[in-house]
């Protein structure tokens, strides 16, 4: 049950506090005061998507915050001991809302996730409202909604994880089936590459060798001319850099002889001859593999040719040429495990098949028994919503299967979804003499309203949610049948905790607690207000919801007397 709901700087309410109690609770005030502005907040801490748009101007965060009393028995209860929250009779929901979207809820305390608020929140209120109307014509809706009154929800819920469970094992099994079907021409097509590669007989780095022959070969005689020169430079030639310096030893000895400071001198002179002997001697042994060999160029041509081909195919190196051999390698073992697969994969299909073939049979017969039963208790309900006369009627179908239908989601010549085999349909004659027709085509505001409350009665009577909340449960209705409304509510508040947002009098009267949301203007910024009304307070009320903005002695006596006959 709720008992208080606070909410700050959302939308046009800069602060409100609203404490509810058991019973039917009224909710009234001129159009556009809030009043759905607070059924909009409670479906944020249900776990609707917030957005910063809802912010009130000139805040920067919007806060809602809604006080649960749950027991120790209810579904919520258990879900946060699950959690690892410590779950009393209590529950505190809270979020908060930022400009920068970065949005927070919490749980008793404790952060939490719009996943975890969903899963708490699943059974604590209903919320009926202008999408609960214009979704009652889904048809998906309608066939949760036989489920629901039907206690077949677990079953269905068991499809549900049966058929994800087959939909990547059916795409596993086409992808193998595919390989095994082209498996020839790719065993071809992975051994070609295989001993390309192998023949090739590639060495890491040996493209970067090859290169540097190839230059080499290619400049030949350059090189030949250029290093026989140097040689004769340094050593061989009259004139020579080591005869020159050999010369310059002598002077320098002469002067050592008078300065002894010149030793290290002459030391390094001597030693820099024998260098440039060294670097000689280096040169001739380089000047003899310097080879002019236009069929050795070839060959290295020809393999750098080779290596880059394979680089353009298999990597863009001789090692990602060498580590493509390793994979396929891999692939021709994982080919050849390729039939085990498949027959693992249909075996464990088949399993599943048979018992999401089972449990949909069996559902969509139980829906069958649950759409006729359900179909009278909307009459039952209508009739007492003054729609007596009217014929309600639910048909189920299935959706034959194609000749594209994976054959292990088809049973009996039927397609199976997430939900079974069965869509339905509600079907509606309002009007006697009229034809049963789809309730999409022809049911009005006021007769979807009164649908919608008939199905919720019906549903309180089976569901756990103890909260019911209505927000245009009036639309497009007036005089007995708002008082046939009104009563459907009165009574449905014996047993759950009811909200109840209206316009009109003939719903207010049967209120237990009766709050008047107001709408003004302080400071230049409007204010949402929220007030509890009293017995005085309440006959003046239902007299401006009777006769509008001026209150006679007449509407005050009317509503005196409205509430009278219901206390």
């Amino acid at each position: 049950m709720l008992k208080e709901l606070s909410i700050k700087n959302f939308t046009i309410i800069e602060n409100l506090h609203i404490c509810f109690s058991d019973g039917l609770t009224i909710l009234s005030g001129e159009t556009g005061a809030g009043k759905s502005i607070i059924i909009n907040a409670v479906n944020l801490l249900l776990g609707s998507r917030a957005s910063a748009k809802l912010i009130r101007t000139g805040a920067e965060t919007a806060e809602l915050e809604a006080l649960f009393k749950i027991t120790p028995e209810s579904r919520v209860f258990k879900i946060l001991d699950e959690q690892g929250g410590k779950a009393s009779e209590e529950l505190l929901i809270r979020r908060i809302i930022s400009r920068g979207d970065r949005h927070r809820i919490y749980i008793n305390g404790h952060l939490a996730t719009i996943q975890m608020l969903n899963q708490a929140t699943e059974n604590l209120a209903s919320i009926s409202g202008q999408h609960a109307h214009q979704g009652l014509l889904k048809e998906d809706l309608q066939l949760t909604i036989i489920d629901q009154f039907g206690g077949l929800t677990s079953i269905r819920n068991k499809i549900y994880r049966l058929f994800h469970e087959i939909i990547p094992l059916t795409q596993k099994l086409r992808k193998l089936n595919n390989i095994r079907n082209r498996q020839a021409e790719h065993i071809n097509l992975l051994e070609f590459q295989k001993k390309e590669i192998l023949d090739a007989s590639i060495k890491p780095g040996e493209d970067a060798s090859l290169e540097q022959e190839r230059i080499r070969l290619k400049n030949g005689e350059e090189l030949y001319s250029a290093v026989y020169s140097s040689i004769e430079d340094l050593y061989s030639a009259n004139g020579a850099v080591v005869e020159r310096l050999v010369e310059v030893k002598k002077n320098l000895d002469k002067a050592t002889a008078i300065d002894p400071e010149l030793t290290s001198k002459a030391k390094e002179l001597s030693e820099a001859t024998f260098r440039i002997e060294d670097i000689a001697e280096e040169l001739r042994t380089y000047l003899k593999i310097i080879t002019i060999d236009d069929k050795r160029l070839e060959k290295v041509e020809s393999r750098l040719d080779i290596l880059t081909r394979l680089k353009h195919k298999y990597g863009g190196t001789p090692e990602a040429v060498i580590s493509h051999l390793e994979t396929i390698d891999q692939e021709l073992s994982g080919i050849e495990n390729i039939s085990g697969q498949i027959n693992d994969t249909e075996t464990k299909l088949s399993e599943l098949h048979r018992e999401l073939s089972r449990l949909s049979l069996d559902l969509s017969s139980k829906r069958s028994q649950t759409a006729k039963l359900l179909a009278k208790k909307v009459e039952k309900e209508l009739a007492s919503l003054r729609m007596s006369g009217t014929k309600f009627k639910i048909s189920l179908q299935t959706i034959p299967a194609s000749d594209s239908s994976d054959p292990h989601l088809v049973v009996k010549g039927n397609t199976i979804n997430e939900t079974g085999i069965d869509h339905a349909i509600f079907l509606i004659a309002p009007n006697v003499g009229e034809d049963l027709k789809p309730m999409a085509s022809i049911a009005s505001g006021g007769e979807l309203s009164r649908i919608v409350l008939a199905l919720k009665a019906i549903l309180a009577e089976k569901g756990s949610v103890e909260t019911l909340v209505f927000d245009e449960v009036d639309a497009g209705i007036g005089g007995s049948v708002a008082e046939a409304v009104g009563g459907k509510l009165s009574k449905l508040a014996r047993y759950h905790q009811i909200i109840c947002i209206t316009h009109l009098p003939q719903i207010a009267k049967f209120g237990d607690n009766h709050f008047r949301i107001t709408k003004n203007v302080s400071q230049g910024r409007t204010i949402t207000s929220i007030n509890p009304l009293n017995e005085k307070d309440r006959i003046k009320e239902i007299a401006r919801m009777l006769g509008g903005m001026e209150i006679t002695k007449t509407t005050l006596d009317h509503a005196r007397e409205m509430l009278k006959n219901q206390s």
